[in-house]
């Protein structure tokens, strides 16, 4: 790993050293491909272009791109079943609106209601808590003002990868995933997770615990009325398993694992000195860039090996990469990173060209630059290494605490 001078530090796959002469995969991106397609590709990565003006965007533009997905992929999903089609292709409708719908909640999720806890959504501290309990009642995530509560200890240096902190008992206590394991082992806990019933109904039983029966009744009935209106009504008119498939499906079983694989990235396990250091430098190795995508081809698409190279590299841009975009990386999820130096900025809503702002000036106020690491899978494997790595005694209790304190039953961050 190679560290610019008062510069970023950048982890790419595999933790491939970065010499003075190279270029991130954003910018060769900008070298090699027309102007026409950079804007789609800085949404793709959530990386500008080299001298990219950010564009202008406000937290209510996030509010209605949210609602829209939602809309969109809700229709999408439940087209088939409106139409009289003998076309088979018109069930491709479903898993493409089940994806949009997918995105748009991870919307709510990523950006209105976390951001709402930092009070940078709405102009009003009231406004962003009445905003998101409402979306914790009616999305089952946890009631805002205990995640409000829960988030901001998760942003002090002095609880992150403790207990008390909501990464550490989601990724410890609701995967179990464990320090000290070999790499194998934690990609096997995790795909099980993935993929169980009884992982995803142990998930959903406590999200709605936390979201409709908290003991605040003022939170809890409207989802209540909402989940029990819906269900009744669609039952009633026969529409139940359309409902269950566009609606159900989404907010449960697949948000979920969106979630798994959104909060796994998010934070790195650094080594035991930066650990009990629990300082600013500790922050920086313990948070990342995760950018979806991956350098294009040097060859020119002109010559035959070219051709070929550049097809397989949009084909997986517009595939695979943009499926992580819409399902996992969604809004500025992948610059956690910037995030965590700069929680309470509203310059979140262009998050890509604040971060690149931020990575260019150096990252005043904090000892290291920024780490970045190319494709989502390349991320989980970074992250599991680094946990496989670390001795199971230098994470999961606070500083003061370690010594003496009971460990206490995981709590897991609600979806």
């Amino acid at each position: 790993m190679f560290v610019l001078p008062n510069g970023p530090e950048m982890a790419f796959d595999h933790q491939m050293p970065l010499s003075r002469a190279s270029s991130t995969p954003r910018e060769q991106m900008a070298e090699r491909l027309p102007r026409a397609v950079q804007p789609f590709l800085t949404w793709l990565t959530a990386k500008p272009a080299p001298h990219e003006e950010a564009p202008h965007r406000s937290a209510m533009g996030f509010l209605a791109g949210a609602l829209a997905w939602i809309g969109a992929g809700v229709l999408l999903t439940i087209l088939p079943f409106l139409v009289s089609s003998s076309l088979p292709a018109i069930w491709l409708a479903v898993p493409i609106g089940l994806l949009l719908t997918c995105c748009g909640l991870g919307l709510f999720q990523v950006v209105i209601f976390h951001h709402c806890s930092h009070g940078t959504v709405f102009q009003t501290r009231e406004a962003n808590r009445r905003a998101g309990r409402l979306i914790s009642s009616l999305l089952l995530f946890k009631r805002f003002d205990d995640y409000q509560r829960e988030h901001m200890l998760h942003h002090s240096a002095k609880k992150l990868l403790t207990e008390e902190d909501e990464f550490a008992d989601f990724v410890l206590g609701l995967l179990g995933l464990e320090a000290g394991l070999s790499k194998k082992e934690l990609w096997r806990r995790l795909l099980v997770c993935t993929f169980s019933p009884m992982f995803h109904w142990k998930f959903f039983v406590r999200r709605v615990e936390k979201s409709l029966f908290t003991g605040d009744a003022a939170h809890d009935w409207p989802g209540r009325v909402f989940w029990g209106g819906a269900i009744v009504a669609t039952l009633a008119t026969g529409t139940f398993w359309i409902f269950a498939l566009a609606w159900i499906l989404p907010v449960t079983v697949l948000l979920q694992i969106a979630t798994i694989y959104r909060i796994i990235v998010e934070h790195a396990f650094p080594e035991a000195e930066l650990v009990a250091a629990r300082n600013k430098d500790f922050v920086c190795h313990a948070t990342l860039g995760v950018f979806p995508g991956r350098e294009p081809p040097a060859e020119r698409a002109t010559t035959p090996a070219g051709f070929f190279a550049w097809g397989a590299w949009w084909a997986e841009m517009l595939t695979v990469q943009l499926f992580v975009r819409l399902f996992v990386l969604v809004g500025d999820a992948p610059c956690h990173d910037f995030h965590h130096r700069r929680p309470a900025t509203r310059r979140w809503t262009t998050y890509a060209h604040a971060r690149q702002s931020d990575l260019d000036a150096g990252s005043p106020g904090f000892p290291a630059g920024y780490f970045e690491c190319w494709g989502l899978f390349a991320a989980v494997d970074r992250n599991l290494a680094s946990l496989a790595a670390t001795l199971p005694e230098t994470i999961g209790r606070a500083p003061a605490a370690a010594e003496t304190a009971p460990r206490s039953a995981p709590v897991p961050v609600a979806a």
